[in-house]
């Protein structure tokens, strides 16, 4: 049950009194999916599902899961899901599924196989855009909806330095170079970290093998990014959007992010009756969600939106 945590963004008895178990769910066409969950299955709560970016995994919601599971008043079930080809999950020998509608049955399949029938679900970038697309799908699982830095459009020069950046990194030899690789890539985006969060970054961006870091997703991701045009403007999801209003949102935003504009995030605002915006200062794409403020205004959100 190991895991790094931010000691400094929680309470001691928070982390001592965490919960938190690995689940493996077996999708559709067979493939295992990775899951960690956390707090008591049986809370009475609205549980929380959590979706990861592009490459990432479930440690990034390690944090908030311990948060939202141990809070004082209303603990709930969490349920991080890593996405096919990432983290825990397997690799899917067609890179061709690595695609937000495949993963987007792959959450559903998690629901079904972990008894969830509604959740409040929190998105980061790519977990976001799977979001909208279940809002399409089967409206009736979202009560609630926290967007980490993404929106229905995605700013292409942010797309395009996320690629050169993952196109560019070669796995670090020791912890303190993936550190230093981490500042060169980020530092510009998140000025607001300290030595302490650059190496919760880290430990959240690579997985360990014999005490050293490792890539932990399928370098076949990266095949989903060679065709793009970066000369046009990329598809957007307003439809997608749009179907959320029927439930609360929260959208947060990076001051630094160059995936979801400020513009894009108050048109959201604008076409939504009922949006929460976020925006956390010193943070590019995408927000860490490890703060306190951060963790305490989720938290809020998710039990608003479950006493209406």
């Amino acid at each position: 049950m190991a895991d790094t945590a931010g000691a400094e963004t929680l309470a001691e008895t928070s982390e001592a009194s965490a919960e938190w178990r690995d689940v493996s769910v077996t999708a559709r066409d067979g493939l295992r999916l990775h899951l960690r969950e956390y707090g008591a299955r049986t809370s009475p709560h609205l549980p929380v599902v959590c979706l990861p970016g592009l490459t990432r995994n479930t440690r990034d919601f390690h944090e908030l899961a311990v948060f939202l599971s141990t809070h004082k008043h209303r603990p709930r079930r969490v349920v991080a899901m890593d996405f096919r080809g990432r983290g825990g999950s397997g690799y899917d020998r067609n890179w061709k599924n690595y695609s937000p509608m495949v993963e987007m049955a792959d959450v559903l399949d998690v629901l079904v196989a972990r008894g969830i029938e509604a959740a409040a679900f929190v998105g980061t970038s790519r977990g976001g855009l799977v979001t909208m697309l279940l809002a399409a799908a089967r409206p009736t699982v979202l009560k609630a909806v926290v967007l980490n830095d993404i929106g229905p459009a995605i700013e292409g020069r942010g797309l395009l330095r996320i690629k050169n950046v993952l196109a560019g990194t070669n796995v670090p030899a020791t912890w303190d170079q993936a550190v230093d690789g981490l500042k060169r890539a980020y530092e510009a985006h998140f000025p607001a970290l300290d030595d302490a969060a650059w190496d919760l970054f880290a430990r959240r961006t690579y997985a360990e093998k014999d005490g050293r870091p490792m890539r932990d997703f399928d370098p076949k991701l990266m095949k989903t990014l060679a065709n793009i045009d970066f000369n046009q403007p990329l598809p957007t999801m307003w439809p997608q959007f749009d179907g959320l209003a029927h439930i609360p949102v929260m959208v947060v935003r990076g001051d630094h992010s160059d995936i979801l504009s400020a513009e894009t995030a108050e048109r959201m605002r604008d076409r939504h009756p009922d949006l929460d915006l976020l925006t956390v200062d010193g943070a590019g794409h995408a927000p860490l969600l490890f703060e306190p403020a951060v963790l305490n205004r989720i938290s809020a959100f998710v039990t608003s939106a479950e006493d209406r």
